[in-house]
């Protein structure tokens, strides 16, 4: 613990939280990797059962599941929190940093869950629910979920200061995905309109609002990542604990 005396005193201030509250908040951590994991499992079952019922290719609807951004960023939210708050724990309830991957991983997922829930409310909330769509598993992963991200980049305990450098990999997972994305869309038949392509989201669809209106979403999302990736760092880096 000395190590952290000496860098509560570089700091000018102690940023580690009372142990009753960090006990409280990883605890929270745990619940909503739990709520997040039950939510996107009772979407799982609902969309392969309807899909069974309708005939429709179950291989092609499972891909087609773990295609979209929101159920990959919000199954690594599961893992990453679920770590969070059981290493705190498991080492013994001790109020130290996290680990630089661990930290890394809590920056990158917080980014892109806040991603998910801007752009769910800003461009899809106003769709039609599909009839195999869990109402209160789809407001989890695309609005509580993010807002719990929010908070714990906010006042969650343990944050290292990470190195500016860390905003730029955030980058990477969104930027395979897209690629995938435009890739695979092209050769997958729409299990249920029956057209010779898929797309997760309509705004990445082609086929529909052409490749220039394509291409400005993918900018702006891009942008927006890297923009919360920066944010994200920057808050770390204020309210963090250094590392030694």
């Amino acid at each position: 613990m000395a190590r952290f005396s000496a860098t509560a005193q570089t700091a000018g201030h102690d940023p580690r939280p009372a142990p009753g509250w960090a006990a409280g908040w990883n605890l929270a951590r745990v619940a909503m990797a739990v709520l997040i994991a039950v939510a996107v499992i009772a979407q799982f079952v609902s969309t392969g059962s309807y899909s069974a019922a309708m005939g429709r290719d179950l291989p092609t609807v499972v891909a087609n599941f773990f295609s979209f951004f929101t159920n990959l960023s919000n199954l690594s939210a599961v893992v990453v929190l679920a770590l969070a708050g059981l290493r705190f724990f498991v080492r013994g309830r001790r109020l130290d940093a996290d680990p630089a991957a661990l930290a890394t991983a809590l920056a990158w997922v917080s980014t892109y869950m806040i991603i998910t829930g801007i752009v769910y409310n800003l461009l899809l909330r106003g769709l039609p629910p599909q009839p195999e769509s869990v109402g209160w598993s789809n407001e989890i992963v695309h609005v509580w979920a993010p807002l719990f991200f929010l908070l714990d980049l906010l006042i969650g305990p343990g944050r290292r200061r990470l190195p500016w450098k860390a905003a730029l990999g955030a980058a990477v997972f969104p930027i395979v995905w897209i690629v995938y994305t435009l890739a695979r869309g092209p050769f997958i038949t729409n299990p249920t309109t029956g057209a010779p392509y898929w797309y997760p989201y309509p705004f990445f669809d082609p086929h529909t609002n052409g490749w220039g209106s394509v291409a400005v979403y993918i900018v702006g999302i891009a942008l927006a990542i890297v923009g919360l990736a920066c944010g994200a760092i920057a808050i770390g880096r204020a309210r963090g604990i250094r590392s030694s």
